[in-house]
């Protein structure tokens, strides 16, 4: 079987996230695991192999016009998650986005299969595109497998100096977006001495309003020497973070999938996420908390900072079986299946 895959989310200002990181590992996992099949990367349409038996877009965005307007092969499109328009009045789209979404929308309609990344996914793709839901298929990512390698103790110090890290910290990674639910994480650690690190180069954009309001909750709370803004952190140093903080927390309202829980999870870090939306299918052993509920967040957060070194060993444990399962592996067989069903 040839595939052709658009590489465009790895060659423009998506490649280091979520877009490009999850094209660039379903490549690599296709040359590693399934290298029967051959594999061509094109960035315009006009570069598609004609004996090119499926094509595959690993991207999706509902405002920007990202699919082709003519098929000329088996089509299939990886849509991440349709949160904008899930909770359209925290994402408004103004007239030129509404009907941009209404053209991908149609373009979308018309393709042969669409991946997706959660079952809670699968589920707003068919209500929100009316997509026939038997040509939907949910595959779980996956985290990469550099956060299955223990950092030597050297590198952790380093990274700790790094980041003026001399104690106990609490960690998040990710956006500023209104889903993130960064204001009330902010709000549920305001009790609790331990500094929160926020990975992520969002934090340093005073120009986004997500961010200006981030910036005041701190400050109206006087939280500044509590709160730790690196901006955007290397994976090399993000796995020695995940190694030795006290947890992760992911307090989101919704997710599309929710990766840093399995990152945390195969770097022995503890968890605290909420209880909703994908993060429920892929939390496994995590301390669940309702993110509509500061009190909730704040006493799942305690509960970890007050285990016993038994009781953390343990949830350590528990995580790093419950991470296996998820592999990148299992993403190019099950993608592979995809294709072979869609071709009949």
């Amino acid at each position: 079987m040839h595939v052709a895959i658009s590489s465009l989310p790895i060659t423009n200002t998506h490649s280091d996230r979520g877009t490009g990181i999850y094209t660039k590992e379903l490549i690599a996992a296709f040359k590693n695991y399934e290298p029967q099949h051959s594999y061509t990367l094109f960035t315009q349409a006009k570069d598609i192999p004609v004996d090119a038996d499926i094509v595959h877009y690993p991207y999706f965005d509902p405002f920007f016009l990202t699919l082709p307007w003519k098929k000329t092969h088996p089509t299939l499109v990886t849509v991440h998650d349709l949160i904008p328009l899930v909770f359209p009045d925290k994402f408004p789209k103004g007239v030129r986005g509404a009907v941009k979404w209404q053209m991908q929308k149609a373009l979308l309609k018309s393709v042969d299969g669409i991946i997706t990344d959660s079952k809670n996914s699968k589920g707003d793709i068919e209500r929100l595109v009316g997509f026939d839901p038997s040509k939907i298929y949910p595959i779980y990512l996956a985290p990469s497998s550099l956060y299955d390698r223990v950092p030597a103790k050297e590198a952790i110090v380093a990274v700790r100096k790094k980041y003026g890290l001399t104690g106990a910290f609490l960690l998040y990674v990710g956006d500023v977006n209104w889903n993130k639910n960064i204001p009330g994480l902010i709000k549920a650690t305001a009790s609790i001495a331990v500094p929160l690190v926020l990975v992520g180069k969002a934090f340093l954009d005073s120009s986004l309003p997500e961010t200006k309001e981030i910036n005041n909750i701190i400050l109206n709370l006087g939280r500044q020497d509590f709160i730790i803004r690196p901006g955007f952190v290397p994976d090399g140093d993000l796995v020695c973070l995940y190694e030795t903080a006290t947890c992760l927390v992911a307090p989101s309202y919704y997710e599309g999938f929710g990766l840093p829980v399995l990152e945390a999870f195969a770097s022995g870090c503890p968890v605290v996420v909420s209880d909703n939306s994908s993060l429920s299918e892929i939390a496994g052993p995590a301390i669940r908390v309702d993110a509509k509920s500061i009190e909730s967040i704040t006493n799942g957060i305690q509960t970890v900072v007050e285990f016993s070194k038994e009781k953390r060993a343990q949830l350590i444990d528990r995580g790093h079986a419950w991470v296996k399962q998820f592999s990148w592996k299992n993403v190019a067989c099950q993608t592979v299946a995809v294709y072979e069903k869609v071709l009949g």
